[in-house]
């Protein structure tokens, strides 16, 4: 299924709930993921140009999080063209899109929508390698894994001794870089900043905030940790239970999009090159589309092919598949 089958469920949701739907799915296909970032924001401005100012957008959202930056200017720029905003989860927004969610004045989830933790996780260019077959990769860390590892040393262990303590400290910036440790507690800050400045458009108590915060920042205890529709209401947040008839259009919307982009069958470079010599491809890893702008897809493209590569004796030749990417960004589908 594209976007030619999806556009009339689109335009009956919109006239069943009187909205506006843009639809904002970044692909976690294996080892082809995509993640929300800066380089939506100009394909966004385009899609709300052709929509013009409205009563009510409704942002379709799947995707396992990304830029929380980019994630704040999103909410911010959609909120400009309209009163009403509300996120519908068909299956799951979590990290960056659950802080999305935090700004609409309604989220409606399906049975198995699933929303998480906003706890930062930071990939930086001085953070901690571990090998990754014949390279180097670096270990995003957590804010939250640093925290546990000093609250397990003062709480659960109890140390109170401060050269202990130091010594633990030191211990610790000699794994990860200091200035990885300041970047992520700065991060952890600037989260909790912006998903207070969220939930304060809509959210009055200024308790029930702090609690959501806190869960989603720390209490919840793993970024891993996945909130149902059930448990989203039970913290507070303004959960929507949708009716059976928008149940399955919001089912029907998902499949096309992991039937679109293959999210459940890993990407492989050898099934692209199958038996051939070299084979042209094009991966379609994230959508945002509109009745009013159409479809924007995030395309990587290039070439793969087979190529030996010889081995110091007395090992044999190796076969391997290089990657040439000749483009990789948005464009109109």
């Amino acid at each position: 299924m594209d976007f030619a089958t999806r556009k009339p469920l689109y335009e009956q949701i919109e006239q069943e709930r009187g909205t506006k739907i843009i639809s904002y799915v970044t692909g976690d296909r294996p080892n082809a993921e995509t993640q929300i970032g800066a380089d939506c924001i100009d394909i966004f401005v385009d899609v709300l140009d052709a929509i013009g100012p409205t009563q009510r957008i409704s942002l379709l959202l799947h995707t396992n999080g990304g830029n929380t930056a980019a994630a704040w200017r999103l909410v911010n720029l959609i909120k400009t063209f309209c009163d009403e905003f509300e996120v519908l989860i068909p299956y799951k927004a979590m990290s960056a899109g659950t802080l999305i969610s935090l700004g609409a004045q309604r989220i409606v989830m399906s049975k198995q929508a699933a929303l998480g933790p906003i706890d930062p996780s930071l990939v930086h260019p001085l953070g901690p390698q571990v090998p990754n077959g014949n390279q180097l990769a670096r270990l995003p860390v957590s804010v939250e894994a640093v925290r546990g590892y000093m609250d397990a040393a003062t709480q659960d262990l109890g140390i109170k001794d401060d050269k202990v303590l130091g010594s633990l400290l030191t211990d610790l910036s000699n794994k990860v870089h200091p200035l990885v440790l300041g970047e992520i507690f700065r991060s952890r800050a600037q989260i909790r900043f912006l998903a207070e400045k969220l939930l304060n458009g809509h959210v009055k108590d200024a308790e029930k905030v702090k609690a959501i915060v806190d869960f989603l920042c720390a209490d919840s205890g793993s970024h891993d940790y996945t909130i149902n529709r059930r448990e989203a209401e039970t913290l507070g947040l303004p959960v929507e239970k949708p009716s059976a008839d928008f149940y399955e259009k919001l089912k029907t919307l998902h499949r096309s999009y992991s039937g679109q982009m293959r999210l459940s069958e890993p990407f492989t470079p050898m099934a692209v090159v199958g038996p051939d010599q070299a084979a042209q491809y094009q991966l379609v890893r994230g959508v945002i589309e509109s009745v009013d702008s159409g479809s924007y897809g995030f395309v990587t493209e290039g070439l793969m092919s087979r190529a030996t590569i010889q081995l110091p004796p007395p090992n044999p030749p190796q076969e391997q598949i290089q990657e040439q990417r000749t483009f990789e960004g948005w464009k109109a589908l």
